[in-house]
């Protein structure tokens, strides 16, 4: 990368499909975006023409979260632009619910009835999500309210409210598929006329799977390049010594290597060229509240929920709350291990960082 790269171009402008429509990019290659019922109103999810065994059908990439919209959404696509092929793919990038959520309802509801599709993913993240749907990992239940307690977000009412979202992954992700087939970095899946390359990206999931067709330059990137937002990094209970945000850092560099002229084609956002210009930003962004971060643990011993305001200028809620500690633990971590930060419990049994 260089400050020569191309800079961010949406070849698109501002076109996308509406829900329950399907817009096609290239041959064999459709795009289809979901509403969602957070302050991310939506997800691109994309459909591809294909042939798996003889069987013509359709390679479906990510899923959306279970609701009645999106459900709705996808009835109406079924009875419509998909309605020639039933679903001989399920592919979904990462375990996250609104890329997991319909995973085992589309299977049901639109594979052939003597031939269902089976689920793609890498093995870190489907294991990941069927223990999220058990379990309660990540940002509700009891273990996550007592991960956020011991780096400094102690309110009691917030406690209580973190511990009563113990069945948050569930409801958005009725079930995971429990078979599946292995999804692994460099790993070729030819999908329809095309090829498609396995980069893993980590830091913002386990395993995160992106997918590179070097033929025609593009490339479905999930949630580890989006255009106009930076992907969530957070570091949670079930790892909580873990370095989020270096992973995705080195997961950025790699991405680096791709051609310039590459169309991104985001979870999140308008399709998009100039992915180095991009990757800067976000390392640029990182490398700013990182500094912000370390300034503020010189001018005295702090703890993730004292780093909120430091790296978030707007109000938060509740939930927006439990995905920045997250976003705040995984830079007090990433100086941490790098020898820049020290830390130790107060009398309290809160966990603060200062400078070295």
């Amino acid at each position: 990368m260089s400050s020569s790269s191309p800079p961010l171009h949406y070849p698109l402008g501002q076109a996308q499909p509406g829900p329950g429509e399907l817009m096609s990019l290239r041959p064999g290659l459709h795009w289809l975006r979901m509403p969602m019922p957070f302050a991310l109103n939506h997800i691109n999810l994309w459909a591809l023409d294909d042939e798996l065994e003889g069987r013509p059908g359709w390679t479906i990439v990510d899923a959306g979260v279970a609701t009645d919209p999106i459900r709705q959404a996808w009835q109406t696509l079924w009875a419509n632009d998909l309605k020639d092929k039933p679903l001989i793919r399920m592919l979904v990038t990462h375990m996250h619910p609104d890329h997991v959520g319909n995973a085992q309802w589309l299977i049901d509801e639109f594979s052939a009835p003597d031939a269902p599709a089976r689920l793609w993913m890498s093995a870190t993240d489907h294991f990941a999500a069927q223990l999220a749907c058990e379990s309660t990992t990540g940002f509700g239940g009891p273990r996550a309210a007592e991960f956020f307690k011991e780096h400094g977000l102690n309110k009691p009412d917030d406690v209580e409210k973190i511990k009563g979202r113990s069945n948050y992954f569930r409801s958005l992700v009725p079930a995971v598929p429990y078979a599946y087939r292995r999804l692994r970095h460099d790993m070729v899946v030819p999908i329809g006329e095309r090829d498609w390359r396995c980069l893993a990206g980590y830091g913002h999931s386990p395993e995160h799977i992106a997918l590179f067709n070097e033929r025609d330059g593009l490339l479905i990137s999930g949630d580890m390049l989006l255009p106009a937002i930076s992907t969530n990094v957070s570091v949670v209970d079930l790892e909580p010594e873990g370095d989020s945000l270096g992973l995705f850092l080195s997961s950025l560099d790699a991405m680096a290597t791709l051609p310039a002229d590459t169309l991104a084609l985001p979870s999140h956002g308008l399709p998009f060229t100039g992915i180095h210009a991009r990757i800067q930003q976000l390392k640029d962004h990182h490398d700013a509240r990182l500094a912000d971060v370390l300034q503020a643990c010189r001018q005295q011993p702090s703890s993730a929920a004292e780093m909120l305001p430091v790296l978030f200028k707007r109000q938060l809620d509740l939930h927006q709350t439990t995905f920045a500690m997250g976003e705040a633990i995984a830079h007090l971590n990433y100086l941490w291990h790098r020898g820049q930060l020290c830390r130790q419990r107060d009398a309290q049994g809160t966990l603060r960082f200062e400078a070295v």
